[in-house]
């Protein structure tokens, strides 16, 4: 059973062409699901290993034990895949948000995907860096943004005096064959774990790239995996809702809607639109197909984007997701009822969130816009949350089925990687 309701008709109640190209593409989904069950493509095996896997877990705790002993300030970096879901999953720990503090007796975490200098060295000088350590990712072991965070994070630790002490400081995920990341970590003599060379970093949420980051966290990595293996294999045994998902996400192409919005209504889910954008971006957008991921947190966004929504171009599928709350605060009674505030009066925050989600939702439909609901049925944990990560990598995969391109890979991308370089080498 999935732990969430998965609901379409309002999209296709509310949008007539997205109905009928909903019907067409119906079959042609189930046909995808059906290659997916039986194909012996190496990266998808390597997805469905990375779900399967016990002993990389194993492996992973001497490197959880060398970047936790003594240490107040943990930091990941990395980029892309190699961070993005690792962001997802450590919001389950309330990273990211207002509520986040660091398990008692634990360090702090910090997960940097960026090249802004300015923000960096001020991590570095806030942080006590004799007990600060760096866990760095990176598949090909050469990507810019990983490589530049590693060295920068080498250079303030050497003006700091701790040159000599690096192996203590650093550990790594990336291949198992010679690149740059790999001979540094070598050189210094840290832990280095290997990467899948089959598994696409925006599909490597379950393994090591994304759990050992979540074990950082105080997650459990295990139950995370438990909850996508389930969804896969329902889906390996021909049911899954993400055959509907990716019908109609490819149908609303076909009915005129160029832009997909995925919209959470919880704190802790905030970082899950920005995994499912690269995810669906970069094993989609190829040959001319596929359409534009937006992400969008409510209730912020209502007071920013829903009046385009409502009132702009009618070029979108939207994707509602809410959850039950852990816990609540609720509004004080009497001072609610003395300032004429009755509709608030002890009541609960969820309470209203959750008629925020339901009106959103039918005022999209009432506008014409076509909404899907999903609906976690119990408040948020790591086998819910790998579970639905895993329905969305389905829903991507399905979807390049029907519109025929390879998911794995970006090779457009690659351009700008070489102008990259050869601008940082002095070319013009």
């Amino acid at each position: 059973m999935t732990p969430y309701s998965h609901d379409v008709t309002p999209a296709l109640a509310a949008h007539a062409a997205l109905k009928a190209a909903y019907e067409r593409r119906l079959s042609e989904a189930r046909e995808g699901l059906e290659h997916w069950r039986t194909t012996s493509n190496p990266q998808f095996a390597a997805l469905r290993r990375s779900v399967e896997a016990t002993e990389d877990l194993v492996a992973a705790k001497p490197v959880v034990e060398h970047l936790t002993k003594n240490t107040t300030d943990l930091v990941i970096l990395g980029t892309g895949g190699s961070s993005l879901g690792a962001q997802t999953l450590a919001q389950l720990a309330f990273w990211g948000t207002p509520a986040y503090a660091p398990r008692v007796g634990g360090a702090r975490l910090f997960i940097v995907d960026g090249l802004d200098g300015g923000v960096f060295r001020s991590r570095m000088q806030m942080s006590d860096l004799r007990t600060t350590r760096f866990l760095v990712v990176s598949k090909s072991g050469s990507t810019t943004e990983p490589l530049m965070q590693t060295l920068a994070a080498i250079e303030a630790l050497e003006e700091a005096g701790g040159g000599k002490y690096l192996k203590h400081h650093f550990a790594g995920i990336t291949e198992d064959k010679p690149n740059p990341l790999r001979a540094i970590l070598t050189e210094m003599g840290a832990p280095v774990l290997p990467h899948d060379p089959d598994l696409g970093g925006r599909y490597s949420v379950f393994s090591v790239v994304g759990l050992l980051p979540a074990l950082l966290a105080g997650l459990d990595a295990k139950a995370i995996r438990a909850g996508a293996r389930e969804a896969l294999h329902a889906a390996m045994n021909g049911a899954t809702p993400a055959v509907e998902g990716a019908a109609l996400s490819v149908a609303a192409r076909d009915a005129g809607l160029s832009q997909s919005v995925m919209w959470t209504y919880r704190d802790r889910l905030m970082h899950l639109p920005r995994w499912w954008r690269q995810l669906w971006a970069e094993s989609l957008g190829k040959n001319g197909q596929g359409t534009t991921p937006i992400d969008a947190q409510g209730p912020v966004d209502q007071h920013s984007q829903l009046q385009l929504y409502l009132d702009g171009p009618n070029d979108k599928l939207f994707t509602l997701i809410d959850a039950p709350s852990i816990a609540d605060a609720k509004a004080s009674n009497a001072w609610a009822q003395r300032h004429g505030l009755g509709l608030y009066a002890g009541r609960g925050m969820s309470e209203v969130v959750a008629a925020q989600v339901r009106g959103t939702a039918d005022a999209l439909t009432n506008a014409g816009r076509a909404v899907r609901r999903i609906s976690m049925l119990a408040p948020l944990d790591e086998a819910s949350v790998g579970n639905l990560m895993m329905h969305f990598i389905l829903e991507t995969l399905i979807a390049a089925r029907l519109w025929n391109v390879d998911p794995f890979g970006q090779p457009a991308v690659e351009q700008s990687k070489i102008l990259t370089r050869k601008y940082l080498s002095g070319q013009t």
